[in-house]
Formats: structure tokens, C-alpha cells, sequence
């Protein structure tokens, strides 16, 4: 009688093992990307996000319009020519930091939609689902922020170009524009861009530790805004250490406008040094709240 042996398949779950390793890693790979088109798709989904850039571009470009016609208006109204003259150097001195001063305001729009790109999930319970199809927190945190600091940068850059161009052309009547090409111009329309999108990163880092939108908005208004008020209330120099001298180029705001200012200030950072201390304190908000995203239940 003939008897059967029944080898092992040695080489089927070898290769069934490699499939599956296989396909956990494309996995892997494919998971940021994959939450990142999610992230993208939710939020331009929501309305209140073009409402809200809307909003900023709108604030932003009539600041600047405002501001700059008052500077040429200025400059006609002089009685005399020696006023017309001094007129004249400060539109042109103040043509660039002028038109960009609707930055003042833009800070605070775009922190408002920082705060919702993560506060809102929690408020409606999403953050749950997107939880359970994402169970990597780390993965979902960073997708968020990539998406938004993608989208905050772009409405940034347009914001600032925008009211650039716009400033400009109130200014241009009295012969005080500048243009791109003049030192330090290009460099402050696009740190004014890279400004708002940093700002939005810093309160995006808020809304993770706090994720409570209410809080999230009032602690990046009282960072970005509140304490910039603050020191200008604080004895100028001779100061000490508790001086303006000291404090004022590490407030928030006078560290990353640094970057957009076309001549900075005597007490402020140089303009890539201040940005550099400004992402800093953005980078500080944006790993707490992943620390605390990644601690704590949905």
C-alpha cells in the first residue's frame, strides 16, 4: 500500500507573509498621504474656511488702501513745499510697512481658523470618526497642520501681495510707490505672507492642547495681539531688564513682523532672526499639542 506524505507548503506562507508584510508597508506609506487628502477634503468642504479667508484678504487689502491713500493725501494737502517734501519721504518711507499693516488684523483671522482646523472636530465629536478610520493620532495631528499650513500660507502670500499692489496704487499719484525690485521689498511682501501662515501654525497648536475653540481663539489673541499691546505700555530705554528695549523684540508679534517691516525697528530682531524666534514659539505650541493629542482621549 502506497503511503502519501504531505509536505509543508513552506514557500506558499513564506510568500503569504511577504504579501502581507508588503502590504503593511505600502500601508504605512500610503497612510499620511492618505489622511492628508482626507484633511484636504474636509476642509475645503466647510464653508466658514473661504469666508474666513475671505474676510482676511478683504481686512488686509482695505487696511493697506486706507492707510496708503491717507499717506498721499498727505502729500497733495502740504501748504507748503518744504511740507510737501516731508511729506513726500515719509509716504515713501512708510510705503511698504504701510500697505502690509493690515497684518495687524490679518494675525487674528487666520488664528481663528487655526484654532477651528482642530477645536472644531472636537466640538462636533468628528474627532472620533476620524480617529477610528486614522487610529494613528500622530498621523491625523500632522496632516491637519500640513493641510492648513498649505492653505494658510497660499491665502497669506495672496493677502500680502495683494495689499502690497493695492497700497501702491494709492501712493502712485504722488510719485511714493515702491516696487518689488527696490532691497528689502520682495523679501517684506513675502515674510508677510510666511508671517500669517506661522500665525495660523501657532494658534493651530493652541486649539491641540486647549480643544476648546472659545479658548484656543482668546489665547492666540491674547499671544499675537493682547501682548503686543501690552508692551507698549512698558518705560522705553534707559530700561533695564524689565524695559521695552529687552522685552519688546521677544513679544510674538515684534519678533515675526520683523520679517515684513522694510526698516526694522531699533529694539527689534534683525527680519529673518525674529522670524526664526517667531516659528520657534509656533513650533513650542505645535509639538505640545501633539504631545497632548497623543496623551489624551478623543
Amino acid at each position: 500500500m502506497a503511503t502519501t506524505t504531505c509536505e509543508p507548503r513552506s514557500g506558499g506562507a513564506h510568500a503569504r507573509h511577504t504579501r502581507g508584510a508588503a502590504g503593511l508597508s505600502r500601508r504605512d506609506r500610503v497612510g499620511l498621504a492618505g489622511a492628508v487628502r482626507s484633511e484636504f477634503t474636509k476642509i475645503r468642504s466647510v464653508r466658514s474656511t473661504y469666508w474666513t479667508l475671505l474676510v482676511m484678504i478683504i481686512v488686509c487689502v482695505g487696511m493697506a488702501v486706507l492707510f496708503s491713500s491717507s499717506d498721499a493725501a498727505q502729500v497733495t494737502g502740504a501748504a507748503t513745499a518744504a511740507d510737501r517734501a516731508s511729506a513726500l519721504a515719509n509716504a515713501r518711507a512708510d510705503a511698504v510697512t504701510g500697505s502690509l499693516i493690515g497684518l495687524l488684523i490679518g494675525q487674528l483671522v487666520i488664528a481663528v481658523l487655526g484654532a477651528l482646523t482642530i477645536t472644531s472636530e472636537y466640538s462636533t465629536g468628528m474627532i472620533r470618526t476620524s480617529l477610528t478610520s486614522m487610529p494613528r493620532r500622530g498621523t491625523v495631528y500632522a496632516a491637519k497642520a500640513i493641510v492648513f499650513g498649505a492653505v494658510a500660507l497660499v491665502a497669506g502670500l495672496v493677502t500680502s501681495f495683494a495689499s502690497f499692489f493695492a497700497g501702491q496704487a494709492m501712493l502712485s499719484g504722488v510719485h511714493a510707490s515702491a516696487t518689488l525690485g527696490q532691497p528689502g521689498v520682495l523679501r517684506a511682501v513675502i515674510g508677510g505672507g510666511l508671517f500669517l501662515a506661522v500665525c495660523g501654525l501657532l494658534s493651530y497648536g493652541i486649539g491641540g492642547m486647549l480643544r476648546h475653540t472659545a479658548g484656543a481663539i482668546a489665547a492666540s489673541i491674547g499671544l499675537l495681539f493682547v501682548a503686543w499691546s501690552l508692551s507698549q505700555f512698558l518705560p522705553g530705554p534707559p530700561s533695564g531688564w524689565f524695559g521695552q528695549a529687552d522685552i519688546d523684540k521677544w513679544i510674538p508679534f515684534n519678533a515675526g513682523g520683523a520679517i515684513w517691516e522694510h526698516i526694522s525697528g531699533v529694539n527689534l530682531f534683525s527680519p529673518w532672526v525674529g522670524f526664526a524666534v517667531f516659528c520657534s514659539y509656533a513650533a513650542a505650541t505645535t509639538v505640545a499639542g501633539l504631545v497632548l493629542f497623543l496623551r489624551r482621549d478623543a
